[in-house]
């Protein structure tokens, strides 16, 4: 599943109905960006992971990108663009210049005759060491709210299908991770084993390599808040192994939280494993356009309050898609509201001495009247 050439052009066509007609040119120059406008994604799990491509768009004359010849080949899948302006960096006979600079003379190449025409760099991720490959003339004035990454930072909140169905991808593929960990966990097993065996389910389940990063850590009496990526500390009866986790494909990821007790849960953890999902479905219950991100908030953290526990202690989810988190935050001084398009989190949690610490999550799609859960992996604490 990849990105599409109708979606990236409309997206394309989305950001230049939000320039000024002044603005002849565009150079985007954030990696997720160019993902975001012409599917060109430098697999991360590639020679050239960390690299970049720039992507020229003109208002009169298309989209061109700019990269060299090695992190063009290690793109995830061909490029939806007009034009592509290659660097011939390694040619396996020639010794290899500096890689960056590859690039900047590609830029060089295609700026010229843009001297003379009103153009916006996408500055936040735009080299110093490249300005000289970009022709005098260049528009660098303007309010913040004009640059093009601020404006891409606001239409990337309404996803289009394609971007839908690449998010469902990463969900099933975190889903059957989620399932192996059920199956897998009990005392005896390191975190690292587990995290491997997720790994290799959300491989096969997405039929490609992909990423996952996140939480794999046990949480017990004595230690009951822990985060972070898997240790080799081995699984015992009584801990609770958390599994906050995302899928990456193609520039875009799921988020998908379960918690597991390693043994027989006590009555104390399925008491907090209660709360913690009535937590959830309040918050649900309210996911639909224009409500307010800190009423999302309060609406999670009022089951825990009349529980008697304190507060929510961290927000009670986020965006998610090219980004985490990303645009709305909910939290309680959050000024967002969510709007249709917004793919969103929801991930109460319950951290308590004596007991353990546990968190739960779904992702949900914000639509027209209310909200469309994307994930669908069991919340239960227990394993099988």
């Amino acid at each position: 599943m990849a990105l599409t050439e109708n979606g990236c052009r409309l997206r394309r066509e989305r950001l230049w109905n939000a320039v000024s007609g002044e603005i002849d040119w565009l150079l985007i120059t954030d990696p997720r960006h160019v993902n975001y406008l012409s599917g060109f994604c430098i697999n991360p799990l590639s020679f050239s992971a960390g690299e970049r491509g720039f992507l020229l768009l003109e208002r009169d004359g298309g989209a061109t990108l700019l990269a060299d010849n090695f992190s063009r080949r290690s793109a995830v899948a061909p490029p939806f663009v007009d034009v592509e302006a290659i660097d011939p960096w390694y040619d396996h006979r020639h010794s290899v210049t500096n890689r960056d600079r590859a690039l900047f003379s590609v830029l060089r190449s295609r700026s010229t005759r843009l001297s003379d025409r009103r153009g916006r760099l996408e500055r936040e991720w735009f080299p110093c060491a490249a300005l000289e490959s970009v022709a005098p003339g260049h528009n660098l004035d303007g309010s913040q709210e004009a640059e093009p990454g601020w404006i891409l930072r606001g239409l990337r909140r309404q996803k289009d299908a394609d971007e839908i169905g690449l998010l469902r991808t990463c969900m099933r593929a975190g889903e059957a991770g989620q399932r192996r960990a059920r199956e897998f966990v009990r005392p005896g097993v390191t975190e690292l084993d587990v995290f491997c065996e997720i790994q290799s389910a959300a491989t096969d389940a997405a039929g490609s390599a992909v990423m996952v990063y996140g939480d794999f850590r046990a949480t017990n009496a004595e230690t009951h808040k822990a985060g972070g990526l898997p240790t080799d500390y081995r699984l015992r009866d009584g801990d609770l192994f958390l599994l906050d986790y995302s899928v990456v494909i193609n520039g875009y990821r799921s988020d998908l939280t379960n918690t597991i007790a390693v043994g027989n849960a006590t009555d104390d953890q399925r008491r907090i494993s209660e709360v913690c999902l009535t937590a959830l479905a309040a918050g649900e219950s309210v996911l639909k356009p224009g409500v307010a991100a800190a009423q999302v908030y309060r609406a999670v953290s009022q089951p825990m309050q009349d529980a008697g526990f304190d507060p929510l202690r961290h927000h009670a989810g986020h965006g998610i898609g090219l980004s985490h988190p990303e645009p709305p935050i909910l939290v309680p001084e959050s000024v967002d509201e969510l709007m249709a398009g917004d793919v969103v989190t929801l991930e109460p949690g319950m951290y308590i001495e004596g007991i353990g610490g546990m968190r739960f999550e779904h992702n949900y799609l914000i639509t027209g009247t209310g909200s469309e859960r994307l994930s669908n992996h069991l919340l239960s604490l227990d394993r099988g």
